[in-house]
């Protein structure tokens, strides 16, 4: 069985959206379970979205998360979190070759599953073979929303600048 055919025996159908939801639910139940408060553990919560393409635009935009964590896009293939005051966007894949990176939720880090490469929530390095940070997408506010250009990237060896700018303070 695969998430997009029916379930086995049941005849229900059962996307991939509606198993990722009940997943972060049942995930969420869990560590309401352990003690945290409801909003920790929303906040720990990974979240996936779809962003929405503004009309005659490279924008797409993301409502503003309520909470630190990271918020995945797979269609665009970018990552949105908020840590510590700020909101980033990124490219999915690690700079090093482009393998899609994880969010491990217990250090509040991004990891390359193939050789390892670990970079802070805003994006910085911090180990593994990759030999710069990853790569920031262009992010703006406008009060309600996060604007995110998916056209282009900055990479932190090439751009120090663009790529530290690429972040909203919210």
């Amino acid at each position: 069985m695969t998430l997009d055919s029916p379930c086995s025996g049941c005849g229900h159908g059962a996307d991939r959206r509606a198993f990722l939801r009940e997943a972060a639910g049942f995930a969420t139940g869990i560590l309401l379970g352990l003690g945290l408060s409801p909003a920790q553990a929303a906040a720990s919560a990974i979240t996936l979205a779809t962003g929405r393409r503004l009309p005659g635009s490279f924008d797409i935009s993301y409502p503003i998360p309520e909470h630190d964590g990271a918020t995945i896009d797979k269609d665009q293939q970018l990552i949105l979190v908020r840590a510590k005051g700020a909101a980033y966007a990124f490219a999915l894949s690690c700079p090093h070759q482009n393998t899609a990176l994880r969010w491990l939720e217990e250090d509040a880090t991004f990891q390359c599953p193939k050789h390892k490469s670990r970079y802070q929530p805003d994006g910085t390095f911090i180990s593994g073979r990759a030999t710069r940070n990853m790569d920031r997408l262009p992010i703006r506010s406008d009060g309600k929303l996060l604007l995110v250009d998916v056209e282009r990237a900055f990479e932190s060896d090439k751009d120090p600048a663009g790529w530290s700018a690429a972040a909203v303070k919210l």
